[in-house]
């Protein structure tokens, strides 16, 4: 294991701290949940702006509810563009402490120590804790973020929670008019990059025993919910050839996509939701629906596996005499990070000692919003526990928090503006 240097350990030391602290501000009991305006959420907010100011930063509030803290450049270049940093600190339910959280207290815990050194740099440091990036409580994602981007979708201000409360009516409630969200989009021009630290999600860093990676860019998605309507029939007295069955049509566009989406590495496929209504074990299904999630680094390569996805369910369907219809409900292109942004990173990466990994990010982003404004780039952290994430057994070291502050700071100390 390579040494890391004392401020950068004593960095992931305070990072791993506050995310422990932050993730007690949660809505159930042994559990981390935490949904945007709720009143926990509210406290999680409070709790980074202390320690923003603790850090040697100002703080304020935009009308979506970021928490956007600033670390001041040196005199006489506080109108220079600013290097931005963050991520979101809501949660998907029964969430891991360290995803979105890490890219938020990370960067804060390099700038704490920046401050007690006295350091500053031609250029201002911004760390922004997107307020909503899951969508979990009002079904519509990267509120923050699309909000700082100008991208907000005003739309969605009357989606209403499982308790009947608008968006507009708990943004009212927590202090914050929804009329004025436009007033939160910031200018291209005050942003010289946005550089997102998270956790990777995944297992690739760890089985290849790297602390951190460079990410490429991060994929676009393409989903989709179908039914299928065959005919439902005794399970006993229809015989195999003339069974009209909506499970098995379902079941064998799964495997469909699994082959597809298995010829190409950065494409994945995936049917997530697989439910026949009504089901029992004596009856052929004459119902199902199901999920489509393809996702791919390059947009051709997911455009090609939807392409042949949808020819072989009509396909399917011919021959299985069901039909199937087929809804898309998502659709969004990728993102690749900005290649001067990726060198930056790697060049941090062996500058620490450390071989350069690059790899894609098959989940979503707030950098991927902030792409609207911006260059991106993301520096992606080791997961442990095999990868896994959004659950609460998402866990990372401190050691490699320490690697990524090293990491983070030499970015930092090398950027030109």
């Amino acid at each position: 294991m390579k040494d890391v240097p004392e401020q950068y350990r004593q960095c992931g030391r305070q990072a791993m701290q506050w995310l422990d602290q932050l993730a007690r501000h949660s809505e159930a009991p042994g559990m981390l949940t935490r949904t945007y305006l709720t009143p926990v959420h509210r406290a999680a907010a409070e709790q980074l702006t202390d320690w923003m100011l603790q850090a040697g930063m100002t703080v304020r509030r935009d009308h979506a509810g970021n928490v956007i803290g600033r670390y001041e450049a040196a005199a006489g270049s506080e109108d220079a563009p600013a290097i931005v940093t963050g991520s979101h600190f809501d949660s998907v339910r029964n969430a891991g402490k360290y995803d979105g959280n890490l890219g938020i207290l990370l960067p804060l815990a390099c700038i704490a120590e920046w401050n007690r050194q006295g350091r500053r740099f031609a250029f201002p440091l911004e760390v922004i804790g997107f307020s909503e990036e899951e969508g979990v409580r009002f079904k519509a994602t990267l509120l923050g973020s699309r909000a700082i981007a100008g991208t907000f979708d005003q739309g969605v201000l009357g989606n209403v929670d499982s308790e009947g409360v608008s968006m507009r009516e708990a943004m009212q409630a927590a202090g914050f008019d929804a009329g004025r969200i436009a007033e939160a989009a910031w200018p291209r021009s005050a942003v010289a990059a946005f550089v997102e630290v998270h956790i990777e999600q995944g297992p690739l860093l760890l089985n290849e025993d790297l602390p951190v990676g460079v990410v490429t860019a991060i994929s676009g998605a393409t989903r989709f919910m179908a039914e299928v309507r065959g005919l439902a029939g005794h399970a006993g007295t229809v015989p195999m050839h003339m069974r009209r069955d909506a499970a098995m049509a379902a079941a064998e566009i799964g495997l469909f996509i699994e082959r597809r989406c298995s010829v190409k590495p950065g494409l994945v496929g995936t049917m997530g939701i697989l439910d026949v209504a009504n089901g029992a074990a004596n009856v052929v299904p004459g119902n199902a629906a199901f999920s489509i999630d393809i996702r791919a680094e390059q947009d051709g390569d997911r455009l090609s596996a939807v392409s042949d996805v949808v020819a072989e369910i009509e396909r399917i369907a011919a021959r299985r005499q069901v039909e199937i219809a087929l809804r898309k409900t998502h659709e969004a292109s990728s993102v690749p990070c900005a290649p001067r942004l990726q060198d930056g990173l790697a060049q941090a990466i062996g500058a620490a000692g450390w071989p350069v990994r690059h790899l894609p990010s098959g989940a979503g982003h707030d950098a991927m919003a902030i792409a609207a404004i911006a260059d991106v780039a993301m520096l992606f952290v080791r997961c442990g526990n095999g990868g896994i994430s959004h659950h609460p057994d998402e866990t990372m070291t401190e050691f490699d928090a320490a690697v990524a502050a090293q990491v983070f700071s030499s970015f930092v100390d090398r950027y030109q503006p």
